[in-house]
């Protein structure tokens, strides 16, 4: 499929190098590129795993998760 796209003259440039060095055509070139970044793109967010950090402890007197403002008064030290 033909597109249009704008790419920096720089980033064009260093392409057209690199295609003419490694014996490809620029458009090979590019899809390899972009393919590459799109499966690494899907790969690394499939790959993610939330690990929970789970600590053990006693409670602390005179605070229950009924009392929000002891939990937070020992929490900033004034009780």
């Amino acid at each position: 499929m033909k597109t249009t796209l704008n790419i920096n003259d720089q980033i064009l440039r260093a392409a057209k190098v690199r295609a003419a060095e490694s014996g490809q055509t620029l458009t090979r070139l590019i899809e390899t590129a972009l393919r590459d970044h799109l499966a690494s793109t899907s790969r690394s967010q499939a790959d993610f795993r939330l690990r929970l950090l789970v600590k053990r402890g006693r409670p602390v007197p005179g605070v229950t998760v009924n009392d929000r403002d002891a939990l937070y008064e020992t929490m900033e030290g004034r009780s």
